[in-house]
Parts: structure tokens; sequence; C-alpha cells
């Protein structure tokens, strides 16, 4: 039997996985996934630049919200992935169950706070009366069926963690295809349906995501390799649930802790002018489809990583991260370069302002030296929470995000009157400086001691042998 290799197997789990397969489906799901809100402030932009705006503040409280759902997703993936690496099955099932009922009390709790404080938390974003109306509207729908997405990310984490990305993928197809055909004819009345503006954009989300969590739980229950059974969903086991909560709770502090800054500084955005709010929202939708590449690559290698640390192949793991990462940088580099010489025919996708195309514009030079940088974060950070090394990222980030970036942007964009591109230097200086302190720590290989699950061949590398080339 061959090292890592399990009983009555041909072949352990983390050999069968490959990167361009796992990260293709993710890449294209992820990008379907940004299209749901874009798709929402594109169309609502043809009825005003006040009203996309209002909505895309709306919509990045929803993504606060969203991410927060997502701490159970990140913890439920790293437990399935290191417990099928080690060929505990059934284990896996066990967590899986356990994690669809967190987030759907979870979910439901939050759903019931944004229909509650709606209007108060929009005001915490310094918009003028108008546009607080205008999004309310949008964000107590949107809110109250919040937690069929939290059902969502927790069902879809199961399905990638069992190397099934394509079926996530194909279920977000049709899901935009219902929103935007959904959009189309509720926000401007076409083919007979009534004209609801705003709200019909919301009334399209919802049902769009209703009918995908449906499909998402049928085809969890067909592709998982060991059933889960009724009683699983009510059997809270203390074991399983430290396993979530020791990744999950440490995930969701950092990215509570980028989200808050992030909308901190939206704040400022505010102070900077009406302007300056449009070109960051329509930049900042643009610049996210830069991250999906990063992202889905930093998935899969999160995938591949808790299988091959779940087995003992550490030293597997190390040079996976570090190929996952330069390709990721290369891939980056070339499609942000290439996005930059159409940098204002796209912003003039959304408006037909020229000084907000023209800030949009050169905020597009910017990302040139912020998206590299960003990369360490997503693709290092997927890894380490893999292996298990959740509590470090969480503490270097609060450090950087509210210690260097928060008072930095407020310093260039709004001190020194730098505006919008003061605040975007604040974003790249945050990024690089956290994403070479990640790499620096997966070098260090410390996060080679922090597995929770024992293989089933027990494979012990010393440090030195892991991170040796």
């Amino acid at each position: 039997m061959k090292l890592g290799e399990l009983p009555g197997e041909a072949m352990p789990t983390w050999k069968k996985l490959s990167l361009f397969a796992l990260t293709w489906p993710i890449l294209i799901d992820s990008i379907l996934r940004m299209l749901l809100g874009t798709a929402d402030v594109f169309m609502l932009s043809r009825i005003s630049d006040n009203v996309a705006g209002a909505v895309g503040l709306a919509n990045e409280l929803i993504v606060f919200c969203i991410l927060m759902f997502g701490f159970v997703a990140i913890g439920t993936s790293v437990a399935v992935t290191q417990h099928l690496g080690a060929g505990k099955k059934e284990t896996a099932s066990r967590i899986s169950a356990l994690a669809i009922t967190l987030n759907v009390v979870f979910g439901l709790f939050i759903s019931l706070l944004i229909v509650a404080f709606s209007k108060q938390l929009l005001e915490l974003l310094n918009l003028d009366p108008a546009q607080i109306a205008i999004a309310n509207k949008y964000l107590k729908l949107i809110g109250g069926f919040i937690w069929v997405e939290a059902i969502s990310y927790a069902v879809s984490s199961i399905l990638r963690a069992n190397g099934r990305t394509r079926d996530v993928m194909f279920v977000t197809l049709g899901v935009n295809l219902l929103h935007v055909a959904g959009n189309y004819m509720l926000i401007f009345g076409h083919f007979g349906a009534p004209e609801w503006g705003v709200t019909g954009a919301a009334v399209s989300t919802i049902g769009s995501r209703i009918i995908g969590i449906i499909v998402l739980i049928a085809l969890m229950y067909r592709r998982i390799p060991s059933p889960i059974r009724l009683k699983d969903y009510v059997s809270f086991d203390k074991r399983h649930m430290r396993t979530i909560l020791g990744v999950g709770l440490p995930a969701a502090g950092e990215h509570i802790a980028w989200q808050s800054q992030y909308m901190m500084i939206m704040v400022f955005v505010n102070i900077i002018g009406q302007q300056a709010l449009s070109a960051h929202i329509y930049v900042y939708n643009i610049s996210m489809y830069f991250m999906a590449m990063s992202t889905s690559i930093g998935m899969a290698t999160e995938i591949m990583v808790g299988h091959m640390v779940g087995a003992g192949e550490k030293k597997a793991a190390y040079h996976r991260l570090l190929r996952s990462l330069r390709i990721s940088i290369i891939l980056t580099a070339v499609i942000v370069g290439i996005t930059t010489l159409f940098r204002f025919q796209l912003v003039g996708l959304f408006t037909d302002d020229p000084k907000i195309i023209g800030m949009g514009a050169g905020i597009f030079l910017i990302s040139l030296i912020l998206e590299p940088g960003r990369v360490f974060n997503i693709v290092v950070i997927n890894s380490l929470r893999a292996a298990g090394d959740a509590k470090f990222p969480v503490l270097m980030g609060v450090f950087s995000m509210w210690g260097v970036c928060v008072p930095l942007a407020y310093f260039l964009g709004v001190h020194l009157g730098w505006g919008l591109p003061g605040v975007w230097i604040a974003f790249t200086v945050d990024e690089w400086l956290r994403g070479l302190i990640m790499l620096a720590r997966w070098k260090s290989g410390v996060w080679a001691r922090k597995s929770f699950v024992e293989p089933a061949i027990v494979v012990r590398e010393p440090i030195e042998t892991v991170i040796s080339a």
C-alpha cells in the first residue's frame, strides 16, 4: 500500500482532485453569484444613478450578512474535507447536517434583525433621506428572506467539499437566468408584468434564490457518499460543533473585520461626495470580477489542501499552495492589465456622467497594483484555514484593516483631500501588508501542527521536512 492510501481504496481522495477541474466551475459560479447583485445595480442604473447607488449600498449590507453565514460554511468545508481525506465519510455527513441546522437558525435570526432595523442600518451609512427611502424598501424584502442564502451557503460548501463544484455552478447559472428574466419583467413591467422598479428587483432575487436552494438540497442528497439521516439535523455533537466553530468563528471575525472597515470607509466616500460614491460603487462591482479568478483558485486549493492535510500529506499541501499562488498572481495580473485598457468603456456601461467615468477610470489604474496584492490574502488564507490555522489570519486582519487601512483612507481621502484615489491607495497598502505576512506564515510551517483529524495512515513529518524544497 502506498503512503497515504486508505484500506479498500485504490487511490486516496486528494489524488483524485485536480486544481483545474475544481477551479473552473467555482470561477463561473463566483461570477454568476456576483451577477445577482450587479444585475440589480446595472438594471436600476437605467432609472437613475441615485437609485443604483442606494441599492448598491443596501447590497453591501446584504453582503455583510451573507459573509456572516459564511463562517459556518468555511468551518464546514474544512471539517468535511479533512474527514474525507482521512476516509471518515460518515462523520463528514454528520458534520454536514449540523452545519445546515446552524445556518437555518442563524439565518432566521439575521432576517428578523434586518426587517426590524433596516432603516437604522442605512442611516449609519450617512445616506440622504431620499436614498434611505429607496434602499430601505429593497433591504427589508431581501433581508426578510436572507435565511434562504444562509442555507444555500451551507449546502454549497458541502457539495464543493465533496468535489462537486460543477453541481453548484449549474444551479447558480439557473438562478441567474431566472433572476435576470425576473428583473426585466418586474423592474420595467415587460410581458404584462407590473412595473415595480426597486421592489421588482427584490422580488426577482428572492424567487430565484428559493428555487435554487430547493435544487441544491436535492443534489446534495444524491451526491454525498454517506447519506444524511433526519436525526442528524438535530444531533448536536459537541466535538463537531467545536470543529466547525473552531475554524468558522475566526474566519467570521476576519470577514466581519473586512466588511466593517469597508462600511466605515464607505462613510468617508459619502463625505467626499455623491459622484465619488457612484464611481466607487461601479468600479467596486467591476473589480469583484478581478477577484473571481484568485477566489476560485483559493477555494479549489482549500479543498485540495484540506483533503491532503486530512490524509497526513502535509508536504504535498505545502507545495500545492505555492503552485496555486503563482498561477493566481499571473492570471490576475493579466486579467487586470487587459481590463484596464477598456476602463472608460466599462465604467460607461453604468453611467453617462463624464465626471463619474473619469473618477472610475482613474481608480482602475490603482487596481493594477492593488489586485495582485489581494491575491496573497485570498489564496493563502484559504489554505491556512484548510490546514486548521484559522486564528492568525483574523488577528492580523483586524490589526491591518483597522490599524492601517481605515485611518489611512481617512487621512489620504478626506484630510489631505485626495478623494477617491486616496481611499483606494489605502486599500492597496492594506492588501499588500496582510498578503506578505500571510505568505510568511505559510512558509514558516506553523500550520502543519494545526490539523484536527487523525489520518487513517498516520504520516508524521517534521516541520523542516514539510517546508523543504
